[in-house]
């Protein structure tokens, strides 16, 4: 069964992209400084952050505190499904090794959690899976800096007057 996923570029102390898997009732949550990359090659480093409500899914607007101070848009959503049939969420983000095939706006095909550190924040590799959805020319962090909610880029949603979350 499909369950949801979200991508959040979230320009708090530094500008990065909060990827987002629905796993037992929350968000289970690796911010990637780089952002996804559609190139097999490039592994990006995912460093595991705290759990957030499902409803912060649709969360657009300025931030200030608990999760960061700073803009935060919804990049890319869609649905997500385990690729590893034996196991599940729960289980393989436990075990270090996360493979999910993504349904999202901007993003689809296969994409692997690897675990490279344990510790307070361990720290991830996000990697695109070489699959017919892979490009190493793709971009889309520059080319398709909106939000697929509201179709904002993140400097908008900044200047905003009050920063309320912002709805399409």
């Amino acid at each position: 069964m499909p369950r949801r996923f979200v991508i959040q570029k979230h320009d708090a102390s530094s500008l990065h992209y909060d990827f987002r898997l629905e796993v037992d009732g929350v968000l289970r949550s690796w911010a990637v400084p780089k952002g996804p990359s559609a190139d097999p090659r490039q592994k990006r480093l995912a460093v595991e952050v705290e759990d957030h409500r499902l409803e912060y899914e649709n969360f657009e607007g300025v931030i200030d505190g608990r999760y960061g101070a700073g803009a935060v848009i919804v990049w890319d959503q869609g649905t997500y499904r385990n690729l590893d049939q034996g196991r599940s969420m729960a289980e393989t983000i436990e075990a270090g090794h996360v493979k999910v095939w993504l349904e999202g706006a901007k993003l689809t095909g296969g994409w692997t959690l690897q675990r490279t550190s344990g510790g307070e924040k361990p720290q991830w590799l996000l990697i695109k899976r070489r699959d017919d959805q892979a490009d190493a020319r793709r971009n889309p962090q520059s080319t398709q800096p909106e939000s697929v909610r509201s179709g904002r880029t993140i400097e908008q949603v900044a200047t905003d007057q009050g920063g309320r979350e912002q709805r399409k």
